[in-house]
């Protein structure tokens, strides 16, 4: 398969027809009032854009299996790459009712087992080149990102320290403990539902996780996900702004108004303050290294260095 968004179309991707981006067609248009949220999502392309061109020497040629996490809503012009542990459950689950034709009314009302099941959703890998070229020039591509900690603490914590999840704790859990734990009881090694979190931090850095496969989409880095250095996002949402970015998005792609993102009501969530209690006991120098590979999310996306690492 032929290799697209080659570095000469940089520019034809993000600006769609007669230069004009997506969103900017949007507002030349008249659809959509100019507001003080389009210049925060203004602030953030360029803070994007900048980081890009300063970390980003070499353009790679993006391949189809890079699209795997773009959802495609060919209703309504919309591209959603989703990321795990970022409210992607309500993402899919609103996406499954834009792109439903009447199907689902409620996103509540979607279980949420049904909101990732692959065949529910299309997702831009699936199109032909050209089809995939013409989407991702003339479609509305939003992402939604979180402190990249916080994300990973979150994934940790669904992962390896609630019961059901018996596929993780097996398949990985079991590999995390033979490694990275002295003396494992035989129980720990055939079960791996006990993962310290130390013990996940020396998997994510030891060099033969990644030799051996890539990292699984929950702690994977976004930059590695989305690609947002070469596919280039009207909107960067954030999980801290994730109700008013949400509903700004609707607003943009003229969604029903009958169409609302889900409302968190989550008293679980994993905090800064739950995820500082999780770095005490990582030391310095794994600290350090942990925030090494996580450092480009952390630059892309502007979020500042944790005031709970012990690095400066």
């Amino acid at each position: 398969l032929t290799p697209f968004s080659a570095s000469e179309d940089m520019r034809s991707t993000w600006q769609g027809k007669a230069g004009r981006s997506p969103l900017q067609a949007l507002y030349e248009s008249g659809q959509f009032e100019q507001s003080s949220l389009q210049a925060v999502h203004q602030q953030r392309r360029e803070m994007l854009s900048k980081i890009c061109s300063r970390y980003t020497r070499k353009r790679r040629l993006l391949q189809p299996d890079d699209l795997r996490h773009l959802v495609v809503d060919d209703t309504h012009g919309l591209l959603y790459c989703y990321v795990p542990k970022v409210a992607c459950t309500n993402w899919k689950r609103v996406m499954m009712v834009l792109t439903g034709q009447g199907k689902y009314q409620d996103p509540l009302e979607i279980p949420a087992h049904e909101a990732h099941v692959p065949s529910n959703l299309r997702t831009l890998s699936e199109y032909s080149v050209p089809e995939i070229n013409s989407r991702l020039r003339s479609y509305l591509k939003f992402v939604f990102v979180r402190e990249p900690f916080e994300r990973l603490v979150s994934a940790y914590r669904n992962k390896f320290t609630l019961s059901y999840n018996t596929a993780f704790h097996k398949r990985y859990g079991t590999r995390i403990i033979r490694r990275h734990r002295r003396e494992p009881s035989d129980r720990a090694l055939e079960r791996g539902d006990d993962v310290r979190f130390e013990e996940f931090v020396y998997y994510l850095l030891d060099p033969r996780t990644q030799q051996e496969e890539p990292f699984n989409e929950h702690w994977e880095r976004v930059h590695s996900l989305c690609h947002p250095c070469i596919i280039h996002y009207d909107v960067v949402g954030k999980y801290e702004t994730l109700a008013q970015d949400a509903n700004y998005i609707l607003q943009l792609v003229g969604a029903d108004t009958s169409v609302k993102f889900p409302a968190s009501s989550k008293t679980t969530r994993t905090t800064d303050d739950m995820t500082a209690q999780f770095f005490q006991d990582i030391s310095p120098f794994y600290q350090r290294r942990l925030f090494n590979l996580y450092k480009m999310d952390y630059l892309l996306f502007n979020y500042s260095i944790p005031s709970y690492l012990r690095i400066r």
